[in-house]
């Protein structure tokens, strides 16, 4: 499989970074959770990275195995030079923030951020920051994990939620998940801790997913239209500050 890296478009909350894939490729080498990298390079001005096909199918049920494969990256050793991931809900408000500027027409989603302080994690650890249905092959009986152009040490909590993100599940997968599934998800997340965590920035992370939303939709995608609804939904049943 060859990867001809496009140009940086500026997307405001998944990177296009080359260097940080083939970083991870290499120290997550051996482990299944990433496909075998083969070579690297450069063709016309633009970057290339091949690595070993794997016969497997996006990710479509079982959500408890992802959240597994997550709890086992999130242990492992980040390799040098990722930088720091968005921490914490002051962090993440400056994110929603710095993605309203780039929009014209998202104001209103200012008026829906969130209440109260989540501080940052502690210690943050390797995180794959894309988690979603179309970067998960199920093969073999196994995960594992591609398309790792935006990796970070940040919060882990951040990968349950894009994971778990209506409108990724609806990108990638046709449907949000089900309640039952999302249960799931977080039951078999093998740190209770970062579970919790989640549940608490939950609200800041669908805010978030809504303003990239909007983001998107005034780049031309129609189809994120319907995503935005979900992550507003979603935000305003647990947010007083939507209600």
């Amino acid at each position: 499989m060859i990867k001809l890296y496009a140009a940086d478009a500026g997307n405001p909350l998944f990177a296009n970074d080359p260097a940080r894939e083939r970083a991870v490729l290499a120290a997550l080498s051996g482990t299944g959770m990433v496909p075998p990298l083969v070579q690297a390079g450069t063709f016309e001005g633009r970057q290339w990275l091949s690595y070993a096909h794997i016969n497997g199918q996006p990710w479509r049920q079982a959500p408890g195995h992802v959240a597994q494969v997550l709890g086992r990256l999130h242990d492992c050793a980040p390799p040098a030079g990722l930088p720091p991931g968005v921490n914490g809900s002051l962090a993440l408000e400056a994110q929603v923030a710095g993605i309203l500027r780039q929009c014209r027409d998202g104001h209103w989603l200012a008026d829906l951020r969130p209440l109260g302080r989540v501080p940052p994690v502690p210690q943050p650890v390797l995180i794959h920051g894309d988690p979603v249905p179309g970067n998960l092959l199920a093969h073999d009986g196994t995960l594992t994990l591609i398309d790792w152009q935006c990796p970070q040490i940040g919060d882990p909590a951040e990968d349950l939620a894009l994971f778990l993100s209506p409108a990724m599940q609806l990108t990638y997968r046709g449907a949000p998940l089900s309640r039952s599934e999302e249960d799931a998800f977080l039951q078999a997340y093998p740190d209770p801790r970062i579970v919790g965590r989640y549940l608490a920035l939950r609200p800041w992370y669908h805010w978030r997913m809504a303003a990239y939303c909007q983001w998107r939709m005034e780049q031309g995608s129609g189809a994120d239209r319907q995503a935005l609804a979900l992550e507003c939904a979603a935000l305003q049943s647990i947010s007083p500050r939507a209600a």
